[in-house]
């Protein structure tokens, strides 16, 4: 495995994140510390011009890792998957510092913010040093299901998967599937048998 040489990339995401945390501050942070080679404040990394300066230190200054800190890695961490991939780099030497959601919507004191963002940064530098290659495949799939559980929920459940046309395997600790339900005499408004 290579030396990781780190880029860090510190997005304001306009004033979302910039209105609490000191991204210039985060960022000179991220330069001091260990592997990163590479340390940028954006205003919009997840931009197309943000992701060209990605793919450009890449390129031309050796970067083979990368953290990005703005929002959450459900809105844009296969964004910068492909911009790592574009590259021909590994998509998963990439980590994401929420400092967003994590930080800036939820921290009223900015000090405190920036700190906290310093924190979350520095662990995804850590973690992303850390990261091997990794290669999506393909595994074949099991139609079934497993249903945990013969109570009146679990029997249903199982019922209705098996009405889709699929096979169900119901398991239950107990000797008796039913759960509560088979214990009780009649059930209301209908006084019906329970069982």
């Amino acid at each position: 495995m290579s030396k990781p040489n780190i880029g860090v990339y510190v997005c304001a995401c306009g004033i979302n994140i910039a209105s609490k945390v000191d991204v210039d501050e985060v960022t000179e942070f991220a330069a001091g510390l260990p592997n990163v080679v590479v340390a940028r404040a954006s205003k919009y990394t997840c931009s197309e011009p943000g992701q060209n300066v990605i793919q450009d230190d890449i390129r031309d200054n050796g970067v083979n890792r990368v953290v990005v800190a703005s929002c959450t890695p459900r809105m844009h961490e296969p964004t910068f998957q492909r911009a790592l991939a574009a590259t021909g780099l590994n998509p998963y030497f990439f980590e994401m510092a929420n400092i967003r959601e994590h930080v800036s919507w939820i921290t009223e004191d900015p000090a405190a913010a920036t700190e906290k963002a310093k924190r979350l940064v520095r662990s995804a530098v850590f973690r992303v040093a850390h990261h091997i290659a990794l290669e999506p495949r393909q595994e074949p799939v099991e139609k079934a299901a497993l249903v945990v559980g013969g109570g009146i929920a679990g029997i249903q459940a199982a019922l209705n998967i098996a009405d889709s046309g699929y096979p169900v395997y119901l398991v239950e600790k107990e000797p008796t599937i039913g759960g509560h339900m088979a214990q009780l005499d009649k059930t209301f408004p209908t006084l019906d048998c329970s069982i």
